[in-house]
């Protein structure tokens, strides 16, 4: 015959209702994750950063970082890349610009030295005087007396020479007369640069026109016995005007300019 023990608030749990109820508890416990958390911190579940308030850690892998590192490299090799580049071409545009200051300047000093010879050389020409024939001489003198000239006197001087030989201009003018002078033949006349007058006569060819500008040594016509002559040779004059009558000494004028007749 069975017993059954009545229950009551007097009476304790039998020991296998306690054990059952150890079970039990610590299967809730597992459930709901306390037990978890204070026996396996590690598969606990993490409370989110809103409710903890704390910054998530995050560990990556070494192959990872070594990855980020390389890129990282990369990047920065090519940032300097990319400087020194920059750096060159604004070098090479430095060297650019400095070399052609240089190259301007350098035409600019050309070009003013050619002025200057430029200018030099007009000096030159200006002052400049040479004989009416080269390597020739005085045949008949200044104011010569002879029934031969209307003045009874010469008004100029006479160079040897033959017809055709070459008579240049003795210093820098400009042509006023060119053509027939009559006793004078064929003429010309040019008023030189300080303003006096040189003149060249019984030529047998005019090789410039009036208006022309001329400059020592330049041929103006060749020598010949047109006109009122005995023979071949060129009369030169030196004159204050382009009229006959003004005459000067031409030896006296030549020498002063420096030619040695």
């Amino acid at each position: 015959m069975a017993f059954t023990c009545a229950t009551g608030k007097h009476r304790r749990p039998s020991r296998m209702k306690r054990g059952t109820a150890r079970a039990a508890g610590v299967a809730a416990l597992t459930t709901t994750g306390v037990f978890g958390a204070l026996a396996a911190p590690a598969l606990a579940a993490e409370p989110a950063v809103e409710q903890t308030g704390l910054t998530p850690v995050i560990t990556i892998g070494d192959s990872i970082a070594d990855e980020i590192d390389a890129q990282a490299a990369a990047q920065k090799q090519a940032a300097d890349e990319a400087e020194a580049e920059k750096k060159a071409e604004e070098a090479a545009q430095k060297k650019a610009v400095a070399e052609a200051k240089k190259a301007v300047a350098e035409a600019t000093k050309v070009r003013e030295a050619k002025a200057r010879a430029a200018r030099a050389e007009e000096r030159r020409l200006l002052n400049a005087y040479v004989a009416p024939i080269s390597g020739s001489y005085v045949s008949t003198g200044y104011q010569s007396s002879s029934s031969l000239w209307s003045s009874g006197s010469h008004t100029g001087i006479d160079f040897h020479a033959s017809t055709g030989t070459s008579v240049h201009a003795v210093g820098s003018g400009t042509v006023v007369e060119a053509g027939w002078g009559g006793a004078y033949g064929n003429q010309i006349v040019i008023k030189m640069n300080d303003g006096t007058y040189t003149q060249y006569g019984h030529l047998s060819s005019i090789g410039v026109a009036v208006g022309q500008t001329v400059t020592p040594g330049r041929q103006i016509g060749l020598s010949g016995a047109t006109g009122n002559v005995t023979g071949p040779h060129l009369h030169f004059e030196a004159r204050t005007s382009p009229e006959y009558g003004s005459d000067i000494d031409p030896v006296s004028y030549l020498r002063s300019h420096g030619v040695n007749v």
